[in-house]
């Protein structure tokens, strides 16, 4: 991996052994049957719930493990090393769901909504993109129209992870139409799992202490080239009714809120891309140092040589990158565009060392016996959400002519 000690301490290490250790013993073995049946891992998120995993970053008073980013991101790229539709179940709840209550929400939010969050109690999801805004979040439909000492929401957003299995949700809707992305704000919403008897039988998932909001509800189940065991729905708001104090942050303020999600979002794709590239790299240094072809090991050929080593060395930048953003937003400095810069460059060496290494198993890399298959097909979405990589060359670009004071 390259020495990294730079970034890491004690308890970093600790993570990431424990993780490791973790998903090569329960994910690894049921990752594929996952892939095949696209259910979601009722099971192993009880088991990743009770080793501490969604709560990592947050304070114990918020049912959190007390750790910081840096932590967070081993862990996800830990377990995508193994199956990204089980990083995604971490890295969404925790960059999505609870970074913006713990950074945007008042004492009371943080108390009803991170802790059953963050305790790992139930799932959580970000209602941002529509169908029809995707990169374009400001030209969002999603309404909410204030009547008395509440706001009537109505709308419907796409692309959500955990909009089935989660409860609690951050959703955009436009509360000042006039004022295009400057008239948008941000609300806490409820709903219960749609998998209920699934999350009772676990003993995860759901909490009765959360209240469905009525005309909230699950549309159809996407289905997907990757991350088939991730959850991704349609959320419906038909006539919502939020109270006031469900409103995260000031009205007509949530843009600042969403990008700056966003920011941190970033930050969590980087990692899942980290982790898939490391696992399909390992993966093909023991299949090419156990197959042979004209009486060597496919590693022995030179041109397989630079293969490995073009790809490792870009794993390794991408990790130094990624880990050099945790840092910023840990400390509270500015890292947007090295955020952006992370999961650009992360997200191409996930899908160009998938590649790599399909095509280094020959006609098995094609098949599902291996599990590179599956890496590849799980790399390309890193390519696109939180950002499509053509959307974080805008943001790289308008950041660095800042920088040059030629833009304001």
């Amino acid at each position: 991996m390259g020495d990294l000690s730079l970034f890491l301490e004690d308890h970093h290490e600790m993570m990431r052994d424990m993780v490791r250790e973790f998903a090569e013993a329960e994910i690894a073995p049921v990752a594929a049957q996952y892939d095949e049946s696209e259910d979601f891992p009722w099971d192993n998120g009880k088991k990743m719930s009770e080793i501490g995993l969604f709560g990592i970053p947050f304070e114990e008073e918020y049912g959190g493990a007390d750790m910081d980013l840096l932590a967070a991101v081993i862990a996800v790229e830990e377990l995508a090393r193994v199956d990204a539709s089980h990083s995604i179940m971490v890295g969404a709840h925790t960059s999505l769901a609870c970074t913006p209550i713990h950074r945007w929400g008042t004492e009371e939010q943080k108390r009803r909504f991170l802790k059953p969050l963050a305790s790992g109690q139930v799932l959580g999801g970000f209602g941002l993109t529509e169908p029809g805004s995707g990169s374009d979040s400001g030209a969002m439909r999603t309404s909410a129209v204030k009547k008395g000492d509440r706001w009537i929401l109505n709308g419907q957003k796409t692309w959500i992870t955990h909009g089935g299995v989660g409860e609690i949700f951050m959703v955009g809707a436009v509360t000042s139409p006039e004022k295009g992305s400057r008239g948008i704000t941000a609300f806490l919403m409820t709903k219960e799992s749609c998998e209920l008897e699934e999350a009772k039988r676990v003993g995860f998932g759901h909490s009765d202490d959360l209240e469905p909001m009525p005309g909230f509800t699950v549309g159809k189940k996407l289905r997907k080239l990757g991350w088939n065991a991730s959850d991704t729905r349609e959320l419906i708001f038909e006539d919502v009714e939020v109270p006031e104090e469900n409103v995260l942050g000031e009205i007509d303020r949530g843009f600042p809120v969403f990008l700056d999600t966003l920011d941190g979002g970033r930050v969590g794709i980087a990692a899942h891309a980290i982790g898939i590239a490391q696992g399909a790299l390992e993966q093909t240094i023991r299949y090419t140092g156990e197959r042979k072809q004209f009486n060597k090991k496919i590693h022995e050929f030179q041109g397989v040589q630079f293969m490995l080593a073009e790809a490792q060395t870009r794993i390794h930048a991408a990790r130094v990158m990624t880990y050099h953003a945790a840092r910023l937003r840990m400390d509270g400095k500015p890292h947007k565009q090295e955020a952006a810069m992370a999961k650009y460059f992360a997200s191409e060496a996930a899908m160009d060392t998938t590649i790599m290494a399909v095509q280094l198993h020959g006609g098995y890399g094609y098949s599902r016996e291996y599990p590179v298959e599956r890496m590849m097909r799980d790399a390309k979405i890193t390519e696109i959400g939180e950002g499509t990589t053509e959307i974080l060359k805008i943001v790289i670009s308008r950041e660095m002519l800042k920088a040059y004071g030629e833009v304001t």
